[in-house]
């Protein structure tokens, strides 16, 4: 048990592309080959693999509250890549589960949703399985047919799922397991590769501002735009002030810091004035366009001291130059 806890802790190494041959082992379907994200359970022999370079997929995050109803369910789409595996060893479902939600854990990833029945209904359960792949289908029937069914005196499913926010779009692990028989485990690994939202069609909704505001303290108010290395704010930013006037307007109580932030390109002391003078920009155009009270309204500038993502690829620094509004 320990041997396999270790191994399977080893996921979310991010191979490089390269090295797509080394996760190709005997045994393994033609083609086949682990994600470069996850790691395979020691002695699983992959059956069947698909990729889709762009699908919807849901997450079934609650428990079953009617016939074949779940409420709560988290959208996302981009590239799924689909991986059937399955263990001929004396393991049992809750085993591999528990390395894999351990292996997410430990990788930092948010967890969206675990569970290992016992009961059918329960999170993680045949029935509650049957729902979360009803929709999203299994297109190999062979692979539907062992992961769902199995004999009925073995029985027992499992499944976890995970987020790890990224700059070039989110991704998504989820393991569905289930005890095929007394010395078969079946796991389905998908992993969706969320495709980054264009910067220039962000539009920041009033209501959204609110949850941030309330859960975190702040939002970050994406969908402003200045023009390069200057402080002034373009006409298209007009979409975004409306609604972050709307905001303000409907908490008339509610003071707020105005935050600028760059990336880390070029001098400190430069990037510190230019965050601080794109903070004034928001701050001035909320007071003279929409008739924010300026005592409500303190503009303040960081530069580039806290990032939300690293500043080595262009995603990262895209995310990092933005305007922020913080409760003081």
């Amino acid at each position: 048990m320990r041997t396999a806890l270790l191994s399977v802790c080893l996921v979310f190494s991010m191979l490089p592309a390269a090295q797509a041959a080394d996760r190709h082992l005997p045994g393994d379907a033609p083609g086949a080959a682990d994600h470069p994200a996850v790691t395979r359970y020691p002695g699983a022999v992959i059956k069947w693999t698909q990729i889709d370079n762009h699908r919807p997929y849901r997450i079934a995050t609650g428990p079953i509250t009617g016939y074949r109803k779940i409420d709560t369910w988290v959208e996302t789409e981009g590239r799924l890549t689909r991986i059937y595996y399955e263990i001929d060893a004396e393991r049992t479902h809750t085993e591999v589960y528990a390395n894999y939600k351990k292996a997410l854990e430990d990788a930092g990833m948010e967890i969206l949703v675990a569970g290992a029945g016992p009961k059918r209904t329960d999170i993680g359960g045949r029935a509650w399985l049957g729902i979360q792949y009803g929709e999203n289908p299994i297109e190999e029937r062979s692979a539907g047919i062992l992961l769902l069914q199995g004999s009925a005196t073995s029985g027992g499913g499992a499944f976890v799922a995970a987020r790890k926010e990224r700059a070039d779009g989110n991704l998504f692990v989820a393991v569905g397991i289930t005890q095929y028989s007394d010395k078969k485990v079946t796991v389905l690994v998908d992993v969706m590769e969320e495709a980054a939202v264009e910067a220039d069609l962000i539009v920041v909704d009033a209501d959204a501002m609110g949850e941030d505001i309330d859960e975190y303290g702040k939002v970050a108010l994406y969908g402003l735009f200045f023009d390069h290395d200057k402080a002034t704010l373009k006409a298209e930013s007009k979409a975004a002030l409306d609604e972050i006037a709307k905001f303000l307007k409907a908490r008339p109580t509610l003071n707020v810091y105005v935050v600028g932030h760059t990336d880390s390109t070029g001098a400190f002391g430069y990037n510190h004035k230019l965050s601080e003078d794109r903070a004034r920009s928001v701050a001035d155009a909320l007071v003279k366009t929409y008739g924010i009270d300026s005592k409500r309204l303190e503009p303040h500038g960081v530069g580039p001291l806290s990032p939300v993502f690293a500043n080595h690829t262009d995603p990262g620094r895209a995310k990092n130059r933005r305007v922020e509004l913080v409760e003081r």
